[in-house]
């Protein structure tokens, strides 16, 4: 599968827009504002398009948008959960933050990949709903498009030191698989680096989050009972005020440590199994990586 040339896409765009300004002159007296809930409102999996790999193979991405301003919700893998054809279980969350999260997981395909789909399928608060991952060639992305959908072009997006900036290396010390004991703290320790780029700006009207490199953990999956020393800073896109969110005005990104090794402490409070999602983000582009946690009493 060739991706499409750069002046495809940008065509394309430009119709896109084009037609959306007509749409929106057209049937302006038909529009609402969706007043945000804190509560009570369903998940949506979102496709956020396909990338090709070095070797030939695929990833179709995906994300989702919790429509929930406050209200995590949990959805365990099975039949509110799932994606086909193939297992159920493709590597997807089980625990949603509020709002939009975009390029969550990946699931790669063979590059003889051809018109199928991979389809992911949640159910919550009584309402099904689907995304459809496909090599449709408008679907294309890259590190350029996840830059700029992140938030790290700037005021209208495209800064320049977005076109070649590369993913911080991530390194967590110790096992991929542990076990931990309900309410014992256990230490989670990782390291990264960065290119420098995107240069770290200021905001200007806009979100934005090219604020330096910054390391998180937080919840991938599991029962929603698990709590970090010191507070790691919202994944999920909180706009508002005062939010610990990248995309908060006025959010800062905490000092790196020295050595580059950010020491967290993580206690669980109920036993279960749980995988911890480590995410190392220069504002632009992330690397992550999971440690599951087998808690008993």
């Amino acid at each position: 599968m060739r991706p499409p040339s750069l002046r495809s896409l940008v065509a394309a765009s430009l119709v896109i827009v084009a037609m959306a300004a007509v749409a929106g002159l057209t049937f302006v007296s038909r529009v609402h504002a969706q007043v945000p809930q804190a509560t009570g409102q369903n998940v949506t999996p979102a496709f956020e398009g396909w990338e090709q790999n070095a070797d030939g193979s695929l990833n179709l991405v995906f994300g989702y948008y919790n429509r929930n301003v406050e209200e995590e919700i949990d959805l365990p893998i099975g039949p509110d959960n799932n994606l086909s054809p193939g297992m159920p279980d493709q590597g997807q969350p089980t625990h949603f933050f509020p709002r939009r999260n975009r390029f969550v997981f990946r699931v790669k395909v063979p590059k003889d990949f051809g018109k199928q789909e991979i389809v992911w399928t949640i159910t919550s608060k009584g309402v099904t709903e689907k995304a459809y991952g496909s090599l449709k060639p408008d679907y294309f992305i890259n590190d350029v498009v996840i830059n700029n959908n992140n938030g790290a072009g700037g005021p209208g997006g495209g800064a320049n030191d977005t076109i070649d900036n590369k993913a911080p290396s991530l390194t967590v010390d110790g096992e991929k698989i542990r076990r931990a004991k309900v309410g014992e703290p256990v230490d989670l320790l990782a390291s990264a680096k960065d290119d420098g780029k995107p240069k770290v700006r200021a905001a200007r009207g806009t979100p934005n989050t090219a604020t330096g490199l910054r390391m998180t953990w937080f919840l991938y999956r599991g029962p929603n009972n698990v709590q970090f020393d010191p507070p790691q800073a919202e994944v999920w896109e909180d706009y508002r005020d005062g939010g610990n969110s990248p995309w908060s005005p006025g959010w800062v990104t905490p000092k790196a440590p020295p050595d580059g090794k950010w020491l967290v402490h993580a206690k669980f409070g109920e036993p279960g199994t749980y995988v911890l999602r480590c995410q190392a983000h220069d504002g632009g582009l992330s690397t992550i990586e999971d440690i599951t946690f087998v808690v008993s009493k």
